[in-house]
């Protein structure tokens, strides 16, 4: 992590700081209030793309692995739906935030955030080697994939984390390579969250695609159906 960035414990939570722009604010996880207090009382249910692609008018309370777990939110949202939620997240930065962020949640006291957390699991490890170890009996129905995308160059509109991820984090340029190993340890689906008009990872065309207006999920079948339909 470059020196200008730091973790600071508060008072209140963990956050990661720019020690050369303070103005600009911290970068932390919450899962009780903010975006997804808001995202969770009204955000629309399994109406949502992203509950669309991860199958969820099929598969009822599905395992899913967010192999590039990020702030977690995503991670939320499936947690609130139902789902059993693995979070990996390679950056020791990152995870720390999440660590923190799932620490704070358990000792809220809101009975719905807690069955909601309690649906989540985070390790500290990257996708690309914790996947192989998994035994057939334990692989995941669908497996999530929001890989970092470069930066636009005009980085003054880039909202503040991503800002943040792409110095402390940087861009993940095996995600083509990732693609690649999730299909072969999902069970049912692979999910990848791409900007509208971004190419496929790999050039893989998914089986369908889900778009909204900024954003698109790529929807490839996991090994076990492809064979299925094979």
């Amino acid at each position: 992590m470059p020196e200008r960035y730091q973790l600071i414990q508060t008072p209140e939570r963990l956050e990661l700081h720019d020690t050369q722009d303070p103005k600009i604010g911290a970068v932390y996880v919450d899962f009780v209030a903010g975006k997804a207090q808001h995202r969770r009382l009204f955000g629309g249910g399994k109406g949502q793309d992203i509950a669309k692609a991860i199958g969820l008018h099929k598969y009822k309370h599905p395992h899913v692995v967010d192999a590039t777990a990020g702030l977690g939110r995503e991670s939320f949202v499936l947690a609130t739906l139902g789902c059993h939620i693995t979070m990996l997240e390679r950056s020791p930065a990152v995870h720390a935030l999440l660590a923190d962020g799932l620490q704070r949640a358990h000792r809220n006291g809101d009975a719905d955030i807690l069955a909601i957390v309690k649906r989540m699991n985070l390790y500290h490890a990257s996708a690309h080697t914790w996947l192989p170890t998994l035994p057939a009996t334990c692989l995941p129905d669908v497996i999530y994939l929001d890989p970092m995308f470069p930066e636009r160059q005009k980085s003054a509109l880039v909202q503040k984390e991503m800002r943040f991820f792409h110095e402390v984090v940087g861009e993940d340029p095996d995600s083509d390579a990732l693609l690649e190993i999730a299909i072969q340890y999902a069970r049912q689906r692979v999910v990848v969250k791409r900007p509208r008009h971004a190419p496929e990872l790999a050039l893989h065309k998914p089986a369908f695609v889900i778009s909204g207006k900024a954003v698109r999920y790529d929807v490839y079948l996991g090994k076990a159906t492809a064979q299925e339909h094979q």
